[in-house]
């Protein structure tokens, strides 16, 4: 038996019919002006926890790109931030990843970001300059592990093909000289959108 399922398309348009699993929390998006239907989508649990994350990275790259805020005070309030959304992560992807028999993968996914934040932080705080000069890369190359132990994890060709394009930002983001915090919030984020708006292979 393949390790992957290549009888679906590694991404696609999301599917009407839906796992009676999936529907629990599932939001509805239907925009339209009179009959004119201008946006219909949905949006699973594990959508959600997608999109929740873009909302949270915009914030925290643009700032660090762009707004003169203490790197103290980003570090404290991105931290809160991540913890929050980790938590919610949590919540939301429960069900899902225990039906397919890889809770670990939650605490996965929040030993990184723990990792991440601590390593952050640790760096703002006592001025570890090799730490400050590769927070991009650092976290590219946090997200870079987690999808690639997904995707493995639930034999996902696009979430490792996801990991192996943050791993390529991580050595092509010295290119970008002075905008490697709007680089990386936009490769990132990018990511997370396009995982939230289409249907991927998996278990």
């Amino acid at each position: 038996m393949a390790f992957f399922n290549y009888s679906v398309p590694p991404l696609r348009r999301k599917q009407a019919t839906l796992d009676i699993h999936d529907i629990e929390g599932l939001w509805l998006v239907n925009w339209q002006i009179g009959k004119f239907r201008l946006y219909s989508t949905f949006y699973t649990r594990i959508d959600q926890a997608f999109l929740l994350w873009s909302v949270l990275l915009i914030p925290m790259f643009t700032t660090a790109q762009f707004l003169p805020v203490s790197w103290s005070l980003q570090a404290t309030l991105w931290s809160f931030l991540s913890g929050v959304g980790t938590v919610v992560m949590m919540s939301w992807s429960h069900y899902w990843v225990k039906r397919r028999q890889v809770e670990w993968l939650l605490y996965f996914w929040a030993a990184l970001m723990l990792i991440g934040i601590i390593l952050t932080d640790l760096g703002i705080c006592l001025g570890w300059g090799e730490v400050l000069i590769n927070i991009c890369p650092l976290w590219l190359g946090l997200s870079a592990v987690g999808y690639f132990g997904t995707g493995f994890a639930i034999r996902s060709r696009t979430i490792i093909f996801t990991g192996a394009v943050h791993l390529i930002g991580v050595f092509v983001l010295k290119y970008f000289g002075e905008w490697q915090f709007l680089a990386t919030g936009v490769l990132m984020v990018s990511c997370l959108l396009l995982l939230a708006e289409f249907e991927w292979d998996h278990l």
